[in-house]
């Protein structure tokens, strides 16, 4: 089977776990061809490609950091055309309308197809003019209403980056068989803009669309542009009008998808609420490397009785003030308490302000007046003498907590059940549904009830102990590799089998089997050149 995976800023070049279950996934499946096709964002990412196994036939890529001018200019049939499907893109976005938004936008992908580039048109006048005529009309928002020249001007900028995937030249075979228009599967690794390529094959050829979420993407965009991002954010037009574009694409995606594999019952809600059927959606929790915390997680030594861990990136999110004034309830309660930060990543001006916390809340202890003294609270980084791997970070102590404000699917979480810890968790996003009723799940944002339950766990040997071995247990039943590799190898065939929309096909099941297409690549096969002449000077 063919398989073209599209990725957005993530495998085949990032790091991080959104690269890492790919690979994991592509590498799991020998037996079939990936195809990869990635939109990277920014030129450093590019060159820092990972090794890529045998049974990826190719890779292309296409930036979206960089100009996309290719000099093409419309003719005055084909720019009426252009503003006709700008228009009724405009006028879905500002109102609300699923119809007009997804008939202007493959309107826009028929024309990028027959035409050429989208980079001139995107970015003239006339699309600015039909884009304030949008706003001005009834039924859009008060804050769209008011969008000044400016607002604009910036939103079609953000745009024309955005619809940059309709003007690729990956959809049609080329003389090699390649191409998302001849894969047996499009599979997108995210929704949002990873999944439009896939969207598009599907339209024009009748390819099977999967589409992965383990964190939602217009979550994500809600968390980046309305209060919970870093760094400079749009204005509040710009704002509206980039929620309402993602919004209409991720409900455009849900709908035509033929199947949806949320990771988490939290993400599968979101796509529920945005238009996702349930017959289409199967929940596929994200495999992880089990063999990495075998040690620590099969070990007799169950780690310092007085110590909680914290592992993850520091930064708001993970909300590491109330972690740190609950620790200090902890510590009234029990002098012997120890908590242990890693920080596998860090917002500096945040991590310092969590030093410059824990420096105030708790003041360096010495036994003695010649010893000297030490604070309760350790920042540490994993990599060091006394926590060489992530799984001895966890290790290190009796209860992993996680006091986050926002999360998706808590990774970290999950790594700590691997190493048989009792956890003390937050109930934000997926996490109650990753405990399971192995750990304790305290409400957000109350540092008194994390402390509570930390100083149950740490004055409980027996309790931890028992908690710890069933989250362990859980996590090898839900969250290994191999479940996620043997559950996308089903989807797969149940996708396959199903038969597709192509005009060759006409739905029928397995109507293109493999061996119509001999797989790998022929570079000088010795079939294709011509048999010698027998009375040739060169056959004798």
């Amino acid at each position: 089977m063919r398989i073209g995976l599209l990725t957005e800023g993530g495998y085949p070049y990032a790091t991080g776990e959104a690269r890492l279950w790919c690979d994991r996934l592509v590498r799991g499946l020998p037996q079939h061809e990936f195809e990869l096709y990635a939109l990277s964002r920014s030129a450093e990412q590019e060159r820092a490609r990972i090794p890529l196994p045998e049974h990826v036939t190719h890779v292309r890529t296409a930036p979206l950091w960089a100009p996309a001018d290719d000099g093409r200019t419309y003719s005055r049939r084909e720019r009426r055309r252009f503003a006709d499907c700008f228009k009724e893109l405009v006028h879905g976005i500002c109102a609300g309308a699923p119809d007009p938004f997804a008939a202007g936008l493959y309107g826009l992908a028929g024309l990028a197809r027959e035409q050429g580039g989208l980079y001139a048109a995107l970015r003239s006048e006339s699309a600015v003019r039909a884009l304030e005529a949008a706003c001005r009309a009834p039924g859009a928002s008060r804050t769209v209403q008011a969008a000044h020249v400016a607002d604009l001007l910036e939103f079609v900028d953000e745009l024309e980056r955005m619809l940059r995937p309709l003007s690729l030249d990956w959809y049609e075979e080329d003389a090699r068989g390649e191409g998302l228009g001849a894969v047996d599967v499009c599979h997108a690794a995210a929704g949002g803009v990873a999944a439009l390529p896939g969207l598009l094959a599907k339209r024009f050829f009748g390819v099977p669309l999967l589409v992965t979420e383990y964190g939602v993407q217009l979550r994500a965009h809600y968390l980046s542009h309305l209060g919970a991002g870093q760094g400079e954010e749009p204005r509040p037009a710009v704002r509206a009008l980039l929620a309402a574009f993602h919004l209409r694409l991720a409900s455009e995606i849900y709908a035509r998808a033929d199947f949806l594999t949320p990771g988490n019952a939290h993400a599968r809600r979101w796509q529920e609420r945005c238009g996702a059927t349930r017959d289409r959606l199967r929940t596929v929790y994200p495999g992880m490397e089990a063999d990495r915390f075998a040690t620590v997680g099969e070990s007799a030594e169950r780690g310092d009785p007085d110590t909680l861990v914290w592992v993850g990136r520091a930064e708001p999110a993970k909300d590491l003030i109330a972690l740190l004034h609950a620790f200090a309830e902890v510590r009234r309660a029990e002098p012997r308490a120890r908590l242990r930060i890693f920080a596998t990543a860090a917002d500096p001006g945040y991590l310092a302000d969590c030093r410059s916390l824990a420096a105030q809340l708790f003041p360096d202890e010495a036994a003695d007046s010649v010893t000297v003294g030490e604070n309760p609270v350790a920042f540490e980084e994993i990599g060091g003498p006394d926590a060489p791997s992530v799984a001895e970070a966890y290790g290190a102590g009796r209860v992993v907590v996680l006091s986050s404000v926002i999360e998706g699917f808590p990774l970290t979480l999950a790594e700590a059940m691997l190493c048989g810890r009792a956890t003390v968790s937050t109930d934000v996003g997926a996490v109650r549904e990753v405990i399971g009723g192995t750990g304790l799940v305290v409400p957000p944002r109350n540092p008194r009830a994390l402390a509570e339950a930390c100083l149950s766990l740490l004055g409980d040997a027996e309790r931890a102990e028992r908690l710890g071995a069933a989250a362990r247990a859980r996590a090898l039943e839900l969250f290994t590799v191999e479940q996620n590799v043997a559950a996308f190898q089903e989807i797969y065939l149940r996708l396959l089998a199903r038969g597709s929309g192509r005009p060759d096909g006409g739905g029928i099941p397995f109507a293109r089997p493999p061996e119509a297409r001999v797989p790998g690549h022929w570079t000088s096969p010795t079939w294709a050149k011509p048999a010698p002449d027998p009375t040739s000077e060169a056959a004798v």
